[in-house]
């Protein structure tokens, strides 16, 4: 029994021993393998901190028109959708052999563009470059329409509100009709009459002011100290109803009055259309008819003495011609010139206040100066005021001048003072009607192009082409393998498009084995062959995994016949094929 005993002691000593053996394993293999992981993560981190060194410190060399900037990489990723911030973007513009991207645009302006990127958002536009330039620019670098707007408010222009239409169907048709000429040809017959409707009620306007015109009356004055009565004739300005100008004019306030109802009934906000400066002129430039007619049916033909009616009533009528504004509404001219204008205003106050202390100054100089001359002109500083706004304007009536030297050395003073305001603000005015010109023909432009095609660029430079462009040239694989280099076009200047489209297809190896061949003849041509078939037949030797290279017919050089293995060809792979043969 003590035998049994001492056996089983001695089978459990050794059990035990193994079973603290396996757990210290188990516990240094943990440590071991927690450790290791702890490397790990301590060399990826390396890693990536050193790969966003590199990507830092990764240059980006840009050709403008021939003038070349560097930037950092992380400098142009900050704004991703964006020509440089996207590489997919940019690409089509790289060019390989100079390890540079070109663009054939203004070089002026891209430093504002270049700006924009390291400043972190903030658009400047240099001082040289034209608004209508730069902004062409910012709409070429897809800098946004955020970046956009906040240009053009920084610029002084008006945010253009967003065209209010009826919701009912009828009401938005006559809306249109009245409102845009442009809309239909019903449309500009209305706006064609309605031209011709204004002018013959300006002309009337001012015909009936000719003498031949003119209606007199006689007036009977009784003297308070005598029996006599004393006649006088008097233009009369009361119009009759049979008067062939009251007639006329009429029928002008008819169709002006039928308009502005027309319209108002069938504008989308009835509030809103009376916030607009051409309604209330259409409103006030029909007021004068009505009060004229009015004092017509309450005139007294017994009242003698009318002259302050008349005055008033000239007054009044005055108010009408007003309606020469009325064109604005059918001329894309006037139009541009009233934006022009209101974008200008803070140039144009700038200008007055400028003419105003002016004037201030060199009126009173001139007439201290003149003020012991016996023949002098000027009686008053505010005398002064009328010869110091036509000298600065360089009109010069000659109705009031000095005649002291000193009087006439302040004049010469004065006028050169008021060239050099008035040319100060111009530059900015006429900038900013170029602008609105030009918005506006490329609106047109834009209305008559359906396609969108920006006149004037390639088919695959556009970005409506933009996807069909690199199907055809970049292959359907991992852009970020290093073996990829299927070309793209090296620029995209207008008369280098046939030899930057002559590189898609083939590797760089295939183009330095050409460049650097000396033969000639038929070895030239077999050792071309020879690099297209090799690229053709085996798509898969040089490209990365995965790679799908565009399938391209295979033309044999050597033959004579190649025109009519041409014209075997699809018209969609006909083209890579010529590209293949010119090479």
């Amino acid at each position: 029994m003590s035998t049994l005993s001492g056996t089983a002691s001695s089978l459990l000593i050794p059990y035990g021993t193994l079973a603290l053996w396996n757990r210290r394993l188990n516990r240094n293999l943990e440590e071991a393998r927690e450790e290791e992981e702890e490397t790990e993560a301590v060399e990826e981190a390396t890693l990536t901190s050193a790969r966003g060194q590199l990507l830092g410190t990764e240059r980006l060399v840009i050709n403008v028109s021939g003038l070349r900037f560097e930037t950092q990489l992380q400098t142009v990723n900050q704004f991703p959708d964006t020509l440089l911030g996207n590489p997919r973007k940019r690409d089509r513009y790289y060019d390989p052999l100079r390890n540079e991207y070109f663009f054939d645009r203004n070089r002026s302006s891209f430093d504002g563009i270049l700006y924009f990127y390291q400043s972190g958002g903030r658009l400047r536009r240099p001082v040289n470059v034209p608004i209508d330039v730069f902004t062409e620019e910012i709409k070429f670098y897809e800098l946004g329409e955020e970046a956009l707007a906040k240009y053009r408010e920084e610029e002084g222009f008006i945010k253009e509100e967003p065209k209010l239409l009826p919701r009912n169907k009828f009401q938005r048709k006559v809306w249109l009709l009245f409102e845009y000429p442009e809309s239909s040809l019903a449309a500009r017959f209305l706006a064609i009459g309605s031209i011709f409707v204004i002018l013959l009620s300006i002309i009337i306007f001012c015909v009936e002011t000719l003498p031949h015109f003119r209606q007199y009356r006689i007036v009977n004055e009784t003297e308070s100290n005598g029996p006599d009565d004393r006649i006088t004739i008097e233009e009369d300005d009361m119009p009759t109803i049979d008067q062939p100008f009251f007639v006329i004019e009429t029928f002008c306030i008819i169709w002006f009055s039928c308009e502005l109802l027309v319209r108002f009934a069938s504008a989308p906000k009835k509030l809103q259309f009376f916030k607009v400066i051409m309604n209330v002129i259409d409103v006030v430039s029909i007021i004068p008819y009505f009060i004229t007619v009015g004092a017509v049916i309450i005139d007294d033909p017994k009242r003698q003495n009318q002259t302050t009616s008349l005055a008033v009533l000239r007054v009044i009528r005055l108010v009408r011609v007003f309606r020469i504004f009325k064109l604005s509404r059918h001329s894309k001219g006037l139009q541009i010139l009233g934006q022009t204008l209101r974008a200008s205003v803070r140039e144009l106050g700038l200008l007055v206040f400028f003419l105003l202390i002016c004037v201030i100054l060199f009126s009173s100089a001139v007439y201290f100066a003149e003020a012991d001359a016996d023949t002098s002109l000027f009686r008053s500083i505010p005398d002064g005021f009328w010869w110091a706004v036509v000298t600065m304007t360089t009109v010069g009536y000659g109705d009031m001048r000095p005649v002291t030297v000193w009087g006439k050395l302040i004049g010469s003073l004065c006028a050169i003072a008021g060239v050099l305001t008035i040319a100060l603000p111009v530059p900015v005015i006429v900038s900013n009607f170029n602008y609105f010109y030009h918005r506006e023909t490329e609106s047109e432009e834009k209305s008559l192009i359906d396609s969108g095609q920006p006149p004037g660029d390639s088919p695959l430079e556009s970005p409506m082409y933009a996807d069909e462009f690199d199907k055809f040239v970049k292959p359907d694989c991992d852009m970020n393998s290093a073996d990829v280099e299927l070309g793209t076009p090296t620029t995209n200047v207008t008369n280098t498009r046939l030899h930057s489209t002559s590189t898609i297809g083939l590797e760089s190896d295939g183009r330095k084995k050409s460049s650097t061949s000396s033969r000639t003849g038929t070895a030239h041509e077999d050792e071309t062959h020879r690099v297209i078939s090799r690229r053709i037949a085996s798509p898969m030797e040089d490209s990365g995994p995965g790679c799908r290279p565009p399938i391209t017919p295979v033309i044999d050089l050597t033959r004579s016949d190649t025109s009519s293995a041409l014209k075997q060809i699809p018209a969609s792979k006909k083209v890579y094929a010529e590209v293949s043969l010119l090479k």
